[in-house]
This record gives structure tokens, sequence and C-alpha cells, in this order.
């Protein structure tokens, strides 16, 4: 094949987008000519091209089936928990391991552990449910878990008593980032034991955080029902005098959910996360944009992610209080997003009116749209498979669209946020027309 792009001539006009050339100055970058994508992504094309002698490129393991496994069906006791924030597709990824170890590898003790990792502890006294296909037939209809959940570090030593004690081999821990530091701490001291018991998580997080996966299930819903807030928020903000519209959504550390979002709906005028700092008062600040905003088009729409301008509202005690996942408390941003916007519109002579929208719970509690039970369902077969294959200390994931394993360790490292200069964030810009940065 030839993949060359013709040309009508050389381009010599400097484009008028206010975009960069220079890494690491947080304004999204142009596209330089000689960025290439890989036609074929697999290792095997790969090193076919590069001789069989050539060194390995950086890669994950496919997931899938295996011709051999490790286990065998008919003596093995699976545990799974469910831990950490409510997120859609959660009973989906329950009920396609319970129907499919049974039905597909003929496991038929599966148990699950109640209201999160609190569930392995006996002195909460939280009873397990041993789980069959018929009890988990239609729970995907509904959101939530079937099993709870909860936050909080519980005593690693007690919980692998338990996982020994019930003759747990294989268990499925489903979570996100603080339920990923819990897997792991379970299994190095099952390694440290010398235990027989496979590890495999299911990354779940709506805010789609979780370090090496390019998307968590839970994710596409919530920016879905996130679109419907934005939608009634611009439907507010056009139908008043200088209206604006100001959508709260979650994203402690990471703002995918208000960049898919607002690329999705592209009524927004205006998206901050947390990735991006930026100034409210003074020249070229949020506030001296809205109030040009509103006189040039006389309404806007601002979607806002939990964890955005912490630096504002924090103080250096307050920045140290954490919950019970060891996550650092945020302050409300939202809240005072709204109150800050509305008075400084009142001393500027700016008549307005403001209307806030939170969806958060919503979008947490609801169960998963069909794109994204498809994926919770596809996650929870490779993450089957490979605990059936006797691998563990790992998650599933997905890169180029591909299913992978991801060692726990490497995905804990740290999490996933938006690059400033890169793809997504640069889309937003155009979309909305926002500046690259705000005072800065």
């Amino acid at each position: 094949m030839d993949l060359t792009i013709p040309r009508l001539g050389q381009a010599k006009i400097p484009s008028p987008l206010r975009f960069s050339t220079t890494l690491g100055d947080l304004v999204a970058n142009y596209v330089p000519d000689s960025a290439r994508i890989l036609y074929d992504i697999s290792l095997d094309a790969n090193c076919c091209l590069a001789g069989h002698d050539a060194e390995l490129p950086l890669s994950f393991e496919k997931a899938g089936p295996r011709e051999k496994i490790y286990f065998d069906p008919s003596k093995l006791r699976v545990g799974m928990v469910t831990c950490g924030g409510l997120c859609p597709g959660i009973n989906t990824v329950i009920r396609t391991l319970v129907i499919e170890l049974s039905e597909r590898y003929g496991v038929h003790r599966i148990t699950g552990f109640r209201y999160g990792f609190a569930g392995l502890e006996p002195k909460h006294g939280h009873p397990v449910l041993e789980l069959d296909p018929e009890m988990v037939d239609d729970i995907h209809h509904d959101g939530g878990s079937i099993l709870g959940t909860s936050r909080g570090p519980q005593d690693v030593g007690v919980m692998v008593d338990t996982l020994e004690r019930m003759g747990i081999c294989l268990f499925f821990v489903i979570g996100g980032d603080g339920t990923l530091r819990g897997a792991q701490a379970i299994y190095e001291e099952i390694t440290r034991r010398g235990l027989k018991i496979a590890v495999i998580d299911i990354p779940k997080t709506i805010d789609n955080d979780v370090l090496l996966v390019e998307q968590t299930f839970g994710f596409e819903t919530a920016v879905s029902i996130a679109i419907e807030a934005i939608r009634s928020a611009h439907t507010e903000a056009k139908s008043t005098e200088n209206g604006v519209g100001l959508v709260r959504l979650m994203g402690r550390h990471s703002g995918y959910i208000a960049a898919s979002a607002a690329l999705a709906e592209p009524d927004v005028n205006l998206v901050l996360i947390p990735e991006i700092p930026f100034k409210l008062e003074g020249r070229d600040g949020v506030f001296e944009w809205l109030q040009a905003r509103l006189h040039q088009s006389g309404h806007a729409v601002i979607v806002v992610a939990e964890g955005a301008g912490q630096d504002l509202l924090q103080d250096a005690e307050s920045s140290l209080e954490r919950d019970a996942s060891g996550n650092v408390k945020l302050a409300d941003i939202g809240l005072f997003l709204r109150d800050a916007i509305d008075r400084a519109l009142q001393d500027r002579g700016v008549h307005h009116s403001l209307k806030y929208i939170d969806p958060s719970y919503l979008i947490r509690s609801a169960p998963a749209d069909p794109n994204d039970s498809l994926f919770a369902s596809n996650l929870a077969r490779s993450a089957m498979h490979a605990g059936m294959s006797g691998r563990t200390g790992m998650l599933v994931g997905l890169w180029h669209a591909t299913f992978t394993h991801v060692p726990i360790q490497e995905a804990t490292v740290a999490r996933k946020v938006i690059d400033p200069e890169g793809d997504l964030w640069r889309s937003v810009l155009e979309c909305t027309g926002q500046p690259p940065l705000f005072g800065l």
C-alpha cells in the first residue's frame, strides 16, 4: 500500500488558530507533518518488519481465552467484590462473570462478598451471597451493585485469611483507583504467603482515570447523562437575558467527563478541568471572558469538573483532609463558582439569570447504556479468561481498541489525566472557542 497523501502545494500561510509548537506550555499543540500512526499495532507485525532478532517493543498481553487453563473448574471456588463509588455497569459485570463462569467453564461455587472489602472482615458481620445464574439473571437492568459497596481500607492480612479459610482460589475485584491499590496489597500478601490465589481486577470508574487503560466501563453512560444536564442548562440560559447555565460534573483529578460531554453536546462555551489551572479575576480571567461572552451572545453555558480550581478555594490545612479511601477531600467548586459568578456579574452591573445543575448521583446510580453494557460484559469475559488461565496481579483494560492484560502495580503508579497539549483538549478548545489559558 502507498499511504502517501497528495498535497496541492506547500503550505505557507500562518494558521489563525492560537495553538502552540512548544511542549510543556499547557497550550494545545499543532500536529507536525512528520507525525505518523502505525498501520498495524500488533506486536507480531512489528517484529516481522524489524526482524526476529530485534528487541521487542513495549507491549501488553492480549486478553482472551487460552487453550490451556490453570484451575480445575469442578473444584474451583470463585469470589468477587465491588468497592468504591457506584458506577453504571457493575451489575452487568457481576452477571457476566457468574453466568459465563458457570455455563462456559462449569464453575458452580461463586461467592459474592457484601459491601466492599468490609465484607472480607468478619468483625463487620456481613453475610456472603452465594451467586448462581438464576439469582443474577436480570440484575443488569438495574443500577448500583447487587453486592453493595463501601470505601476505605481493611486489614489486608484478615482479608487474605478470609479468602484462604473459605477456599477462594480466584478473586475478582471490581473497582477504581483506590480499589486497585487494595487489590495490589491483597495480591502482595497472597504472594508473600505463597498461596495459589489469583487476583484479577476489572477497573470501574466514571472518571476514566485508570492509567494504561483507554476507557473504563461506566464512562460512556456518564457522558450520555451529562449531556442531558448540559441541554437543560443551555435551554435555561437561552431563555433569559444574559442567562448562564452552570453544570458541575464528576472528575476528581481528570476532566474526561466534562471534556467529552462538551464535545458531544457542543452548546458548551467554557470547560474547566483539574488539569489546567485558571484565574477568575483580573485581565484575561474567567469573569472578564464571561462578561464579554454575555455582551456578544446574550447567554453562556459553563461545565466544570469537580476537581477543577481547587487552588482557588482550599487552604493548606483543608487540602490535607482525606476521605475513607485516602483521597484528598475536595471543596465544592460548583457551589463556589455559582456564587462567585453571581457576585462578579452583579458587581459589574450585568443583569443576569444563573441556573446551576449537578447531576452527579443521577449519573453514578444509573444502569449502563447499551454500549457500556456491551463493554462491561466484554471486560468481564476477558477477566474470566485471564483468571481461569492462572494469571494474577492484573487488571483487564482496553488499548488501541483491543482488550489487554495490565499489571496492577503499573496501573497504580499514577492517575490518567487529560494532556493539556493533546488531541482531546485541543478539540475542546476548538469546539468551545474558549482561550487556551485564563489569566496565566
